[in-house]
């Protein structure tokens, strides 16, 4: 990212999760409870675990915002670990602290996770060193930056949002192949509904059900979801050096979310079984008109978006449509067969309390990763060190693309 900058720190039975984001400008409305709903957000969908009912996650802005208005300056942001007390001498810093039998040192590695590779590579003869931040539960500080994101683009007239669309073998397809603006924030209003989070209502119902079924077995589910960006312009991205393309940096974004396995953005991979005339989004033109004292929005336009909102790896002006593959969590109520590390006998994998299910969640997360890169390229784009200096450069580039 090079306007806009952020990282993460913590474990996840530690004390906190703790964030910096740079690059916001100065004189944006920050308000923690907006931060909070996003972070309840992620907490929420069928299938969680038993974690999700101890921790409430609530966000501490430590810098960066006076008054209730961001002063320019980094924006540092602290998640406490409520489950923390429980773990204190775990995850003692100081040395000497006895643990407990919960502190015995982690040696059989999960299948799908990080376990093994990590102990490799960090030359660690206790998992947890590893476990502990490879962990899904980093991604709360991240919804956390991601929401400060959402607040800075919706200041700009742009929505993000998600729903899902698949998990485990229950789906359902999303209506309309040129879906506009309002279509899609119906659609996000009728998930949040959903303890799924699916629009629909015969497969929300459905879902829940596999998810059930998965409990019961010890099992765990995966699944797809979509997230969208409504009311963006066109030209956001580049096409003149591979790092700059949009598309790129939100599949790098995506991917960056433990256990997304796959990407794609508008009809994806879909395009392979079609041919060119399917899949290319046509170009059309309308004048504005005023009759009748009515004001139509003139200008190019298409009629379908197969692209998903990026063509040559800028933003084309319709919605930004990506979609994300979760693999099923490998932390198994039924252990999976493994080997320790010390003594090398083969053994059940180690059992971290763990969901069953957690699409719903990883759709949340994904609108925060989204919200960074739109985030990102808006600013690469408009630049500014105060909102006013950035909404004025926004509204000229506007009135040059009404004007084309």
């Amino acid at each position: 990212m090079s306007n806009l900058r952020y990282l993460s720190s913590g474990e996840s039975h530690g004390r906190a999760l703790t964030g910096i984001i740079e690059g916001i400008p100065s004189g944006l409305i920050i308000n923690s409870d907006v931060i909070d709903r996003e972070l309840k957000r992620r907490q929420g969908g069928h299938g969680r675990g038993g974690r999700m009912k101890i921790e409430a996650d609530r966000v501490q802005i430590l810098s960066g915002v006076r008054k209730g208005k961001t002063t320019g300056s980094p924006i540092s942001l602290l998640i406490e670990n409520k489950d923390w007390q429980n773990w204190q001498d775990v995850m003692s810093v100081e040395p000497g602290r006895k643990a407990g039998d919960a502190g015995r040192a982690v040696t059989s590695p999960r299948p799908g996770h990080a376990d093994l590779a990590g102990a490799i590579k960090y030359d660690h003869k206790d998992i947890r060193n590893i476990l502990e931040r490879s962990s899904a539960r980093e991604t709360a500080m991240r919804t956390a930056l991601g929401a400060v994101a959402k607040i800075f683009l919706s200041e700009n007239g742009i929505e993000t949002g998600s729903h899902v669309v698949r998990i485990g073998s229950v789906g359902y397809t999303r209506p309309g192949d040129g879906i506009k603006d309002k279509e899609l924030l119906s659609i996000f209003k009728s998930a949040e509904k959903s303890p799924v989070r699916c629009a629909d209502t015969g497969a929300s119902a459905r879902m829940v059900r596999v998810i059930d079924r998965a409990l019961r077995d010890g099992n765990s589910l995966g699944g797809v979801f979509e997230v969208f960006v409504t009311g963006l312009p066109v030209g956001l991205g580049d096409h003149i050096q591979w790092d700059r393309r949009l598309d790129g940096r939100i599949g790098q974004s995506m991917m960056g979310i433990q256990a997304i396995k796959g990407v794609e953005i508008g009809d994806g991979f879909g395009m392979a079984s079609k041919s060119g005339s399917d899949v290319m989004d046509e170009i059309f033109y309308r004048a504005q008109s005023t009759e009748h004292r009515t004001k139509t929005s003139g200008g190019f336009y298409r009629k379908t978006n197969h692209a998903g909102g990026i063509e040559g790896g800028m933003t084309n002006g319709m919605p930004l449509l990506v979609r994300a593959v979760m693999k099923p969590i490998p932390t198994q109520r039924r252990p999976l067969r493994s080997v320790d590390i010390i003594d090398k006998k083969s053994l059940e994998a180690a059992y971290e309390r763990s969901d069953t299910c957690a699409v719903p969640a990883a759709a949340v997360i994904g609108e925060a990763m989204i919200a960074l890169v739109i985030a990102d390229v808006f600013l690469e784009k408009f630049g500014g060190d105060s909102m006013k200096e950035t909404g004025r450069n926004y509204k000229g580039y506007l009135r040059q693309v009404k004007g084309f």
